[in-house]
């Protein structure tokens, strides 16, 4: 659940408190011990009360909330680094490519299947900061899809922050604010350069991560569509915007006899879409066909190698293919694919089968699996009227990563969604 938030726009650091623990003078006795007391009554908090003690109390568990990092940093000095600031633990596996902090292997593992995901709003799915979290504060910044919980809010910024940026207005969040530094939560410098290297790095899918782009820099997508036009889809998304020149889209549905010259020279593209024929309707050329055809277009639309120009394509099988035709998609390709189902109560009502290079596709939706009911409604689909759901409107909420790299032209997604 996203909120957005009524008041006052501010953009002054939330916590006023000095994060760094001051240090003592030559010859300043340390104070007394401190154990901490936690309440047993309070079941959905974890309020911490210091009480002098006549012992040394022992460290804190390593099994600590993320209530307790401000009391680490502050009281026991320990570097940020050296904690997980998703969870709390301090088994750090890696840093956290946004913010000065550690990461442990779940909440790793968890931030690279879930960052890019994206709801229907628009508004990415989880927190940036952990990508857990279930109510969630949006950023108001009309270029950023980001959201933070109220969790890491509080636990990293201050207690109580959660409740001063829910009572703003037009809060832009911990990346589009002017100064680096909130509380605890200190913004890495080159971020966009961290998170690259960090889902290069981490994650064990084969295609390389393309930098995200800034939104200054951001221009219009240019898009190449084989067999199956995506222009409505990308109109109601924002990426092509009606009556303008800004933003382009060459449709194409035979390409037989199509040279790399012609490519390169309606290009250059952002974006390569092909598809096979919908079950049902007639087909010019075997289903292979359209494979093997997207990706010797696909050859000639890439940019030169070695060029960090995002680019980013997809193709989608109408589960026509073939059990072999789909093996071949996944060598020449070299990606894994994914389905995306259109579910109505436990009834799949439409299916198909992705191949993709797009953040996050193949996070939000399962892999292959269950082919033998798939199968079935193929058979089925052949018998009956097409589906009122089209493969680019079962695909199209995939493209809603690609916020990240061009430029949209609405900040409202159309109802169509």
């Amino acid at each position: 659940m996203a909120l957005s938030s009524p008041g006052t726009l501010s953009l002054e650091t939330l916590d006023d408190s000095d994060p760094d623990p001051a240090p003592l003078l030559d010859g300043e006795p340390w104070p007394p011990p401190c154990e901490i007391i936690l309440d047993p009554e309070a079941e959905h908090s974890m309020d911490v009360i210091l009480v002098g003690s006549s012992e040394r109390s022992s460290p804190p568990s390593p099994r600590l909330r993320r209530d307790l990092i401000a009391y680490e940093v502050k009281v026991n000095q320990r570097d940020i680094e050296d904690m997980c600031i998703c969870c709390g633990s301090f088994q750090v596996h890696t840093q956290h490519p946004l913010f000065e902090g550690g990461m442990c292997t779940p909440c790793k593992d968890k931030f690279l299947e879930c960052l890019f995901l994206y709801d229907e709003d628009g508004y990415q799915s989880y927190c940036s900061i952990c990508c857990a979290g279930e109510t969630l504060l949006i950023c108001e910044n009309p270029d950023c899809t980001r959201c933070y919980c109220f969790e890491c809010v509080d636990s990293l910024v201050g207690p109580g922050a959660s409740g001063k940026v829910q009572a703003m207005s037009n809060w832009v969040c911990f990346l589009c604010l002017p100064f680096p530094r909130s509380g605890l939560l200190q913004r890495r410098k080159k971020w966009r350069g961290w998170l690259k290297a960090f889902c290069d790095r981490e994650s064990d899918s084969p295609l390389e991560m393309y930098k995200t782009v800034p939104v200054w820099k951001r221009e219009p997508v240019r898009v190449l569509s084989l067999f199956g036009n995506i222009k409505k889809e990308l109109m109601s998304l924002g990426f092509l915007e009606y009556g303008s020149e800004l933003g382009k889209l060459k449709h194409l549905d035979d390409v037989t006899n199509v040279v790399r010259r012609d490519v390169e020279g309606w290009g250059p593209f952002d974006l390569a879409y092909g598809s096979t024929p919908p079950l049902g309707h007639a087909c010019d050329h075997p289903p292979a066909w359209y494979l093997y055809q997207f990706h010797r277009i696909l050859q000639y639309a890439r940019p030169r190698p070695g060029s960090p120009q995002p680019f980013f394509w997809m193709f989608v099988d109408n589960l026509v293919l073939t059990k072999d035709d789909r093996i071949v998609a996944t060598r020449f390709l070299e990606a894994d694919p994914v389905t995306i189902q259109d579910v109505y109560g436990s009834t799949i009502q439409n299916a198909v089968h992705v191949w993709s290079n797009i953040p996050a596709v193949k996070s939000r939706h399962s892999a292959l699996d269950s082919q033998e009911e798939l199968s079935l409604l193929a058979q089925d689909r052949q018998r009956a009227k097409p589906p009122t759901q089209g493969p680019a409107m079962l695909v199209k909420n995939c493209f809603l990563p690609l916020r990240e790299y061009f430029k949209y032209f609405s900040t409202e997604l159309t109802s169509s969604l």
